[in-house]
Formats: structure tokens, sequence, C-alpha cells
């Protein structure tokens, strides 16, 4: 458990907690639930309404020239951009005498290399037969490319070492004439020159052997790539599982539900500022938790356990009522029913050692203008407020939600316990709650926090509580009824205050299996 909150603890707190927004966003699970649901659906029925469309696939071995073991898949790459051709595309139309433009046509097929020489391609059509001819016709129209492709560089390489050969062989019947003609003569420098001569026409000899050589290889391995490049699975059309595809989409779309619900909860959560922990809520009003109960129903098993804490709450808010000088109210902030129910309960406990009249300072006045039943206590509006004799006990029950009337507040009661529903009001609304109560000099004996968190573990006990919330004042001046609603604050020596404190009592009301504190 931490600590109380302190000046020192309360200026070295973190920018963002990561506590807070962990029970924030676990407090919101109705919002990511619902998102994740609604991603699981449409996954769903993405699936059953929009079925994919029929296909059919089929893998091609192709040869090349270039292959090298170390090859990391730029040839097949290159396969596979050639293959989203307009001439690739225009030859399948072509023979499957389609008018349709290739433009159109390459959005419904497309290609993948699984290896170095396979590649796979993939068509799609309006029934199974139709893809499977456009897998049949892309596949041809790719194998025939690749072949004239290759026969054609192969053609070209040939021609090129042809070419070559034949200056080559120009050259060496000029040599062979430049021989013819010196011949008869003599002398050292003929016989130089004749020499060299013979020397050149060695070298050409041998070239011009190399070159057909070359040119005869050329020639072998253009049938070599040719008979290499094949259809190796004849196209045939992929089953689709719709079971399967549901199952998939569904997963997807809860996982992109769950995480973009997630998101949306910690957003709203970090902008809208709403404290949900005990020892947020104590800061910001600069009063203690005192008291917890659940908002909604409890579970069967635990009915029994929440209506004794609900009756220790009313027995230690009976005490605190008959040990108080000042008329004591309820002020709610986002749970007038709570805080009503409460009212009544409390009302019923001090009727037994006298008249309790409600006045009912709710917004629409929810309990003067509800039936009243035999056992309930009497339960006034503000207006009829005044006609009450000085002898009856009031029990105050307002609202400090946005549009309080503030001045009112003060002839509900002079002291109060707030009743706060926990994430409902933002931290700057809590200070502004506190901030009025003080300026109406009206004590905050604690809050009764509904709706906690079950796992939230932190203290909400302010041990400088009245301090805080009476912003410096050590007490309360003493004040006078008057009758009825009238209340006057008597004078007191400049610099004196009462040394008489509210008590601060602490009887913590559990909402889960932990102990009461």
């Amino acid at each position: 458990m931490t600590t109380g909150t302190t000046p020192q603890s309360s200026s070295s707190a973190p920018l963002l907690d990561l506590q807070a927004l962990v029970v924030a966003v676990r407090r919101r699970r109705r919002l990511w639930c619902s998102a994740a649901l609604l991603g699981l659906l449409l996954g769903v029925a993405v699936a059953v309404l929009l079925p994919p469309q029929p296909s059919a696939v089929t893998k091609v071995l192709v040869a090349h020239q270039e292959d090298q073991p170390n090859d990391p898949g730029t040839l097949i790459r290159t396969d596979v951009a050639l293959l989203h051709t307009t001439r690739i595309a225009g030859a399948a139309l072509k023979s499957l005498g389609s008018p349709e433009k290739p433009e159109d046509f390459m959005q419904d097929y497309g290609g993948i290399g699984l290896t170095n020489n396979l590649l796979q391609i993939t068509a799609t059509g309006d029934s199974d037969a139709e893809a499977v001819a456009r897998a049949k016709a892309l596949a041809d129209a790719f194998v025939t490319d690749h072949v004239r492709r290759m026969q054609q560089a192969a053609d070209a390489e040939s021609k090129s070492l042809l070419d070559q050969r034949d200056r080559l062989q120009a050259e060496l019947v000029q040599v062979n004439k430049a021989i013819g003609d010196g011949a008869p003569q003599s002398g050292p420098k003929a016989a130089a020159n004749l020499e060299s001569l013979f020397a050149r026409r060695a070298e050409l000899t041998s070239r011009i052997a190399d070159f057909n050589q070359r040119a005869a290889e050329a020639r072998v391995g253009a049938p070599r790539l040719t008979a290499g490049t094949q259809v190796v699975d004849a196209p045939h059309p992929v089953r689709h599982s719709l079971p399967k595809t549901a199952a998939t989409n569904a997963a997807i779309g809860l996982v992109l539900g769950l995480v973009l619900g997630l998101a949306v909860a910690a957003v709203g959560t970090v902008v809208a500022d709403r404290p949900v922990l005990r020892r947020e809520i104590a800061a910001n009003l600069g009063a203690s938790v005192v008291a917890e109960l659940p908002r909604r129903s409890p579970r069967l098993w635990r009915r029994r356990r929440i209506r004794a804490a609900r009756e220790r709450l009313i027995a230690s808010l009976a005490r605190t009522v008959r040990g108080s000088a000042e008329p004591v109210s309820l002020l709610e902030l986002g749970c007038a029913r709570s805080a009503s129910v409460i009212a009544l309960d409390l009302a019923r406990a001090l009727a037994a050692e006298g008249p309790v009249v409600v006045v009912d300072g709710l917004p629409g006045s929810q309990l003067a203008g509800r039936r009243r039943k035999p056992q309930d206590p009497t339960v006034v509006g503000c207006e009829q407020a005044t006609a009450l004799s000085p002898g009856e006990r009031r029990l105050g029950v307002g609202s400090v939600a946005p549009g309080t009337a503030w001045t009112d507040l003060q002839y509900l009661g002079t002291r109060t316990v707030l009743v706060v529903r926990a994430g409902h009001g933002s931290a700057a609304w809590l200070h502004t709650v506190a901030r009025q109560l003080a300026d109406q000099r009206i004590g905050v004996i604690g809050v009764v926090l509904i709706d906690p968190d079950p796992r939230d573990r932190t203290d909400g006990t302010l041990w400088n509580g009245l301090h805080t919330a009476l912003r410096g004042h050590g007490g309360l001046p003493a004040r006078q009824n008057g009758g009825g609603t009238s209340h006057a604050v008597q004078a007191v020596g400049e610099g004196r205050h009462r040394t008489e404190r509210p008590p601060l009592w602490a009887a913590r009301v559990p909402d889960s299996d932990q102990e009461a504190r």
C-alpha cells in the first residue's frame, strides 16, 4: 500500500501514471471488448459476403543463361516484372481471343518467385474454367516470350562472334598475300618481315578457330535454355475453404479491433484526465476516501458482504451526524441514485432518535417527487425547507455536478460527505469542487467512493486532508442555526480559529475480497 499523498510526493508525481492508465483502460473494457467483437463480426461478414474470386495457379521453371549458385533472386524478380508487362498480357489475351485491354488484364493476375528458377503465376476470373484458361495463356505467353528472348540473345551473340571471325579472316587473307609477295626477296630485313608475317598468320588462325568454337557454343546453348524453360505444374483452380477463411478473417478482425479499442481507450483516458484511483481522487478533492460501495447490483454470492458493508457505512455516517453540532449533507458527483439511497438509509437510521427530514437539493427533485412509502422519512424540496421547525434534524442531499448553484450548498449543510463516482469527474472539476466548497466554508468530512476499481490498492487517506480541504484553515468558524435554513457566522477574533476539528473516520467498505481497512 502506498502512503498518503503529501506535498513532496505530489511534486514528484510522474507526467503519465501508468498504473492509473492501466486501471482506467481496464474500466473501459466495454469499449475495447465491443471493438474487438465488432472486428470479429466484420471479419466473418467479409468472408461470407465477399468470398474470394475464382482463381487458378500454375508454376513455370525458368532457365537463365546467367544462372549462378549465389544469385540472390535478381533474375526471377526480373521475370516477375516482365510478367506484368503489356506485351505478355497482350499475347495472353490474343491467345484467349479476349477484347479486354492489357492494362485492365494486368490487374487480374500476379506472379511470385518461389525459388531462383521457379515462377508461380496466379490468375483470377469469373469462373474456375476462365481462371484456368487465363493462367494457361499467361504461362504459355511467358514461356514463348522467354524462349524468344533467349534465342534472340543467342543469335545476336553468335552473329557478333561470326562478324569478328570474318574480319579476322579478311585480315588473314591480306597476311597470306603479303607472305606470297615477300617470299622472293632476300636479306636480313626481308627475313625479319617474313617471320613477323608468319607469326601474325598463326595468331589470326588461332583466333578464327576460337571465334568459330564460341559461335558454335552460343548456338548450342540456346536450345538447352529453351528446353529448360517449361510449365512444370499445369494450371489448376485454387480451392477456398469458407470456414478457414472466416476463421482467419475473424482472428484478424478481432486483433485489429482489440488494438484499435485499446488505443482509443488509452487516448481517451489521457485526454479526459478522469481520476479513478483512490489516491488521485483524494488528492484532487483534498479529502480522504472513507468508504467504498459498488455502483451496480452485486452478484448473488457477494450480496451478503455488500449488504454488511453498506450497513457499516450507514452506522458510521449516523455516528458522525449525531456527533455534529452543524447540519450534514451528502453531495453527489455522477451517482445521484446511490447518494439518494444512502441518504434514505441514513435518515431511517436517525429516525429512531427523533424526526428527520431529508432536504432534496438534487436536480429535478428526484427524492421529493418520488412516491413515499410508510417507512420512508419525510422528504421535502429546497423551497419547503424554510417551513421546517428548528427541532427537526435535517439531512441535505445535493449535487456538485457542473451547473451547481454553489451558494445554495451551505443551506443543505455546513459539513458534507462527498459521494463521488470513480472516473466520472475530471481532475480539473474535482479541483473546482474542492475550491468552491472551501470558499463556501463547507467542511468535507470525507469521500464515499462509488464504483471503485476492485484491483485498486492505493491509499486514499490524506493525513493532512482537513488542512488541504479547507485551503489552509485550521477549522471551521462557529455557526449558529438561526431557525430554518438561515445560518450566520459568529464573529471571531482576528487570527483566532476554532481548535475543534471534524472527525476523520476511516471506515472503508471493500468492493472485492480485500479486508476493510
